[in-house]
This record gives structure tokens, sequence and C-alpha cells, in this order.
């Protein structure tokens, strides 16, 4: 299996205090528009078992309770996100429940959910082969996964490409962005599915400015925010031009605002 001489262990408890860093919640807000659009592509219906993977602050996770009519499932390792997530369900009355919990060793018994649902989540795990099989492992045969990925090509891939270069992966360890392939994808899940459909997508960021998006991102965004405060002031001049070149590169705009188009991949896949 690839990355057998990683420790594996290590690295997620390091990504794990960096996705605790600043508020996700406050990035993540943006992007609804992601989930919704990902329930309505794997059809979640009322009274289906849903479970949302590496859910965050619930974006996903509430988009399949507003479908479901409770029954629905959200799990992260950072207890933050989690809370506002309750925050969020109470506010809309929409029945969930929150579990802490990793998304490499679920919590819940084998084909228990009717759909398996991860937006810009499992594949942030280390160990990408062992996330596969347990999102495999916990929906039913028939069931459906449903994931939405960022791709190498695009703003978000490079975007981790600038923010890792400070503090690089172990060698041979495969980027997150991986999952934001067909190939990566059935290979990850290889026989345990029967059918998988793949849909190229874009998000629109929208800021004021890259100096915004930047100071946004460096403020909440955990593996920015990592990165910014480990820089020196010349490290991050260097960052900061290098983020606003490759915002600019994006940027449709035309001088009103920053409107950078995010590529990622909507997949659904029925397991086997």
């Amino acid at each position: 299996m690839a990355g057998e001489a990683i420790d594996l262990e290590a690295v997620k408890q390091v990504q794990q205090t960096v996705w605790s860093a600043g508020d996700f919640a406050m990035v993540a807000t943006p992007l609804v528009i992601v989930g919704e659009e990902l329930c309505e592509a794997v059809d979640v219906l009322p009274d289906e078992r849903v479970l949302d993977v590496a859910c965050g602050s619930g974006n996903t996770t509430l988009a399949a309770a507003r479908r479901a009519w409770g029954e629905t499932v959200g799990i992260d390792y950072v207890p933050e996100l989690l809370e506002r997530g309750r925050e969020r369900a109470a506010a809309e009355r929409l029945e969930v429940e929150w579990v802490e919990g990793d998304a490499e060793n679920l919590p819940f018994d084998d084909a228990s959910f009717d759909v398996v649902l991860s937006t810009f989540g499992s594949m942030f795990a280390p160990n990408q082969e062992r996330a596969a099989e347990e999102m495999l492992r916990v929906c039913r045969p028939g069931g459906r996964i449903g994931m939405a990925n960022w791709t190498p090509d695009g703003l978000v891939g490079q975007m981790f490409n600038l923010a890792t270069r400070g503090a690089p992966p172990p060698p041979g360890m495969s980027p997150p962005s991986a999952w934001g392939t067909e190939e990566r994808l059935r290979e990850l899940f290889g026989d345990g599915i029967s059918e998988l459909r793949i849909n190229p997508r874009v998000f629109k960021f929208r800021y004021r400015s890259p100096e915004h998006y930047l100071e946004v991102f460096r403020t909440y965004f955990g593996p920015v925010k990592m990165v910014w405060d480990n820089l020196d002031e010349a490290g991050r001049e260097e960052f900061a031009a290098q983020a606003r070149q490759l915002l600019e590169r994006f940027d449709e705009g035309g001088g009103r605002a920053l409107v950078a188009p995010g590529e990622y991949l909507e997949a659904v896949a029925i397991r086997a």
C-alpha cells in the first residue's frame, strides 16, 4: 500500500492541530452551494440514513438533513467545528447527530448508511486507501457515495501547493488533490463500486480583492494560518506576492472584485 513507510498517525495529529487553528467555518460558509448540489446529484431521499464524513461545520450535513428529514449524521475530528454545526442545525430545527471521530476509523456498523458523503473532507485523510475503505464499508450495497474534491490543477489545488512549500508532506505521500481525478477515485474505490459518475464543477470564490482573500484565509483557514504564522516578515511578503499572482491569474472579476473559479470534481459512486 502506498505510504507504508510514513507515520500516518503522526501526520494525522499534525493535521488535526492545523484544522483546529483559526475558524474554518468562516471559510466554509460561502461554499454552502457545493453541499446542496452534491445532495442533489446523489438524490438524497426522505428517511434515508445519511453520513457526512469530515463534515466540518456542516454545510453538506445540513443539506442532507433538509432532504432526508432526519436520520443524518455528521462526523469530524475537530470539536469546535462540530459545535458550529450543532448551532446551525438548532437554528434551522434540523435533526442531525454530530459525532467526534476519524474518517479513517468510522465508529459505525458495516452497511449502516444509504448515502455516504464528503465535501472537501475525506480527501485530506493521510491514509487515502483507508479513508476510501471506510466509506465503502459503512455504505450499504446499492447505496450511494457522493464526494466533492478539489482538482490538482484548479485554484485550490495550486494554492495548497503554495501553502505546503514551507511545510512539505512526507515523501511518497499522495496529495489530497489526487482525489480530484477520476483515475485516483477508481484506484481507491476499485471493485467496491459498480458505477462512477463524474461531473467537473466550478465554485467561484468572491472576495473584495486578492488581499481580502489572503486576509480571510490567513486568519481563519488552518493550513494557511499555520504557514503564515511560521513565516518571518520576508517570507510573508513572498508568500503574499505568490498568492496574489495566482489569484490574479484566475480572476474573472474585471477589477470590480476578485471572482476566482475553483475547479472541483463532483463524483457519485454506487456501492457494489
